[in-house]
């Protein structure tokens, strides 16, 4: 019975959560295919042909295509699968919706109904939940199990388990004591013809079987015990064994690849000892070690930005068009692209003003305002200019890393050392120190210039990474930043961490003439020698006029996490798109990544917009560490498949700040004022945390300190919740828990003064 009831157990939990058929986005070519999908164990898969454990069910083209091999093997094989683990789930329209894990999967998916799709995202969303709590169990139990192996619980496991083998053995004892005792009456009956006798024998019969059944139950009680403190115990060892032998092969692995790395630093350094100086023209035919560290000054950088003639490959889709990072297409399908020829024929950029409605005052006003917001005035309060300088402090970089190996970097007690004194809210906002750009934009009206400036901020965002590697602070839940600059930069951004895991970031930001907001997102992972993260989530900016955009920010990657300086790169493809009145319109950027083996600009950004009908209006050229030219379209002296653009003047439409050469952390002066105390803050807010205001005074032992009793204090937090709901859910009180960030709700707001 216990067999059976464990079998069945098996069978209901291996049951599918949800299956049937759904439209997924393939490619530019297939649009949306029909697939059967299957939600099961945390993972949401599909596959080519329905799949209910028998013989699939193949369409009769499909038939002909296989007609040579295997159908059921065909239909068997699934052609993808998505962890719901830390996925983001939300909907597009009233029938599409989209899942992605953090850039590596995307799955586009779209149902025949609003039904049918509200039916997947709720199971999804439950499935995702379940997938959570099971992996924060087997992580409860990892570290109960790790802090489980020391001699002293082993010697007391040990010790149970002889005491329960010598209860086992008394039983034993006594269950041979009352079986002799049981069948010596017995026998006499048999022997016995005398019927009072026989009823006398009877009776001490039944109280000797009643004695043996009781050692009976004893026994198997016993046994059982013992089985269970066997296996429970066994189970934590053997998993306590396998993890210290791939932690030890983990590490192995890695003394290795330092060894050589090591090696080949001394080669590369004694080469570099040895030889004359060399012509600076002549640096592309140097060693090829990857762990060179990259270059970042600014003359390098922006050495090619004016290149008179480049190419670039744009998708020919109208839609669905992701970031590069994302992969939701199937093995065997690809996406098309057209390859289009720039030919700048003005290459010398004017200045920052915007082409159309460029009247004398208006292009004097843009220049005040340019000069106005490039000295950030202080017209009422006297900011600070600068940090207190950061400290130097010795760390024991392999006692972390040992432990960070193939984890999610958010779950990893990270000290201040790696660390910048500002929160990712504070980073966040950062993204609005060349807001002028957008004021800029506001005075535009043509669509696709706007667009064009708008490209130019999205790019301006990441020029702070090329001297910054500093990690910011993790926002607690519930943490907010307010920053009102609406008197001297025309700007008030408030941003807030809305959830926990996955950590997602809600930001709102207002200027004159434009209002921006971003829900932000990531995923990252540790590799070893680099960290790659992945943003999530889509920013969106909209003007006046009507015009809004949307955008999704590029991969990042840490170079030289264990030997060399830590540098950062930026690479991928990122699409804005116009909505509203700019719907059609829309702008393909590139960012290349790093590379040793080109004599091209490093750090290269370049790009087009297009009209509504695919023209290419506007060129988009330049590096993400220094500056962005734009330029627009007159002519194209190619054919229809094979298009050369001509360029007229360009103009710049940014150009980076440098920090203060003294600067503490590399920061701006933007930088450095964002985490001044002031008055009147809420007091969740990013200023108040006392770890990073420990860090910032040059506490760091203190912050770590600090750091750490925050995060577990969150992590109880959360726990307690969880709980509670889980004790709610069970009860049928649906009302005990209602998590605010699923509701929508209209407060009046107190201006803070």
């Amino acid at each position: 019975m216990g067999d059976a009831a464990t079998v069945k157990s098996n069978l209901a939990q291996n049951e599918p959560a949800m299956k049937g058929w759904l439209f997924k986005w393939t490619n530019y070519l297939k649009g949306y295919q029909r697939r059967w999908f299957v939600l099961q164990n945390g993972h949401l898969s599909y596959y080519r042909a329905e799949n209910n454990g028998g013989v699939p069910t193949l369409s009769i083209r499909r038939r002909r295509r296989f007609k040579q091999g295997n159908q059921a093997e065909m239909a068997h094989t699934c052609r993808g699968s998505i962890s719901l683990h830390g996925a983001l789930i939300y909907t597009v329209d009233a029938c599409t919706f989209v899942i992605t894990n953090g850039g590596t999967q995307t799955f586009h998916i779209r149902a025949a109904s609003e039904v049918e799709r509200q039916s997947w995202v709720t199971a999804l969303e439950l499935a995702k939940a379940k997938a959570i709590r099971s992996m924060e169990s087997e992580d409860d139990e990892e570290e109960a199990e790790e802090g489980s192996g020391s001699p002293e619980e082993w010697s007391s496991v040990v010790r149970k388990l002889e005491a329960q083998l010598n209860d086992i053995q008394t039983c034993s004892d006594l269950i041979q004591k009352h079986w002799k005792s049981l069948v010596k009456p017995l026998s006499e009956i048999e022997t016995n013809l005398d019927p009072d006798g026989v009823q006398t024998k009877s009776k001490e019969v039944g109280e000797r079987a009643t004695l043996f059944r009781i050692s009976t139950n004893a026994m198997i009680n016993a046994c059982a015990e013992y089985l269970k403190t066997a296996q429970t115990h066994g189970h934590k060892w053997i998993r306590l064994l396998q993890h210290e032998r791939e932690q030890r092969q983990r590490l192995q692995e890695m003394v290795e690849t330092l060894a050589q790395q090591h090696s080949k630093l001394e080669q590369a350094a004694n080469a570099h000892t040895n030889r004359p100086a060399v012509n600076p023209s002549d640096g592309e035919e140097e060693d090829e070690n990857e762990f060179y560290d990259a270059v970042a000054e600014s003359a390098v950088s922006s050495a090619g930005v004016n290149d008179s003639h480049f190419t670039l490959n744009i998708p020919t889709g109208t839609s669905h068009r992701r970031n590069s990072s994302d992969s939701s297409s199937e093995p065997d399908e690809a996406t098309e692209t057209k390859q289009v020829c720039i030919n700048n024929i003005s290459p010398n950029p004017k200045s920052h003003v915007p082409v159309t409605g460029k009247s004398a005052s208006s292009a004097r006003k843009a220049q005040q305002s340019e000069n106005r917001l490039n000295t950030i005035a202080t017209s009422k309060r006297q900011r600070r200019t600068r940090v207190p300088d950061k400290p130097n402090y010795p760390l024991n970089l392999w006692s972390i890393m040992k432990n960070c190996i193939g984890k999610d970097l958010s779950k990893i007690p990270m000290p201040v050392n790696f660390s910048e004194p500002l929160s990712m809210l504070q980073r966040l906002t950062e993204d609005y120190e060349y807001a002028d750009i957008l004021d800029a934009a506001t005075k535009c009206t043509d669509a696709c210039e706007q667009l064009a400036y708008v490209a130019a901020f999205t790019i301006s965002s990441y020029s702070t990474t090329s001297s910054r590697t500093g990690k910011p602070f993790n926002p607690l839940l519930g943490e907010t930043f307010e920053c009102d600059r609406m008197e001297d930069l025309g700007w008030r951004s408030f941003s807030e961490q809305v959830s926990h895991h996955p950590p997602m970031v809600a930001q709102y930001c207002e200027g004159r003439g434009w209002k921006c907001w971003q829900e932000f997102t990531m995923t990252s992972k540790f590799r070893g020698k680099y960290l790659q993260v992945i943003p999530l989530g889509t920013a969106q900016v909209e003007f006046d006029n009507g015009n809004k955009f949307s955008w999704r920010k590029v991969t990042t990657t840490i170079h030289n996490i264990i030997v060399g300086k830590l540098w950062v790169d930026q690479h991928g493809d990122m699409e804005i798109i116009g909505k509203g009145p700019a719907a059609g319109i829309k702008c393909h950027l590139k960012y290349i990544p790093y590379s040793y083996f080109t004599r091209d600009t490093q750090r290269r950004v370049k790009g087009v917009v297009m009209d509504v009908a695919g023209h290419v209006k506007w060129i988009i050229n330049g590096t993400w560490d220094d500056q962005v030219e734009i330029a627009p379209v007159i002519g194209n002296t190619g054919t229809t498949s094979n298009p050369v653009y001509e360029t007229g003047p360009s103009v710049v439409a940014w150009k980076r700040r440098m920090p203060p050469p003294d600067a503490s952390y590399g920061f701006t002066l933007l930088a450095a004022q964002l985490n001044e105390m002031e008055e009147g803050v809420a007091p969740t807010d990013s200023r108040l945390r006392p770890d990073q205001r420990l860090m910032e005074e040059g506490q760091w032992e203190a912050a770590n300190t600090e750091k750490v009793r925050l995060e577990e204090k969150q992590r109880a937090t959360r726990r307690r919740r969880e709980s509670e709901a889980e004790g709610a859910a069970q009860e049928g009180d649906v009302t005990r828990y209602h998590p605010f960030f699923w509701l929508l709700q209209t407060r009046s707001v107190k201006k803070i003064k």
